[in-house]
């Protein structure tokens, strides 16, 4: 077995659902994708061996939402706005402590 190219990859659903339904398009889920992207390559931990921000088609979790999903742990998290995201960040991310205020 290889080491994984990147040490996390963090998925953001951005689902939007036709029907109008609940969906974690309508917590701005995108626009908070966008800033953890940002912030992860300002501080210059994103590319090869580091981390990787991306958007995800529904992840099923739509009551639980908006939901982010840290692998290689597979650890969920909810969030209401930036300082939940950068808590991620930094707590999870750069230091390896899992959220659990946030965790789903």
């Amino acid at each position: 077995m290889t080491d994984s190219y990147y040490r996390y990859h963090v998925f953001f659903c951005v689902n939007r659902r036709e029907d109008g339904s609940a969906c974690c398009a309508d917590h701005d889920a995108q626009a908070m994708r966008d800033y953890a992207k940002q912030r992860v390559k300002a501080l210059g931990l994103d590319g090869k061996g580091g981390i990787r921000v991306n958007s995800a088609g529904c992840l099923d979790r739509c009551e639980e939402g908006p939901v982010i999903v840290v692998y290689p742990q597979g650890v969920w998290y909810t969030y209401v706005d930036r300082e939940d995201v950068d808590e991620i960040i930094e707590e999870h991310l750069v230091k390896g402590r899992i959220v659990e205020r946030l965790k789903i």
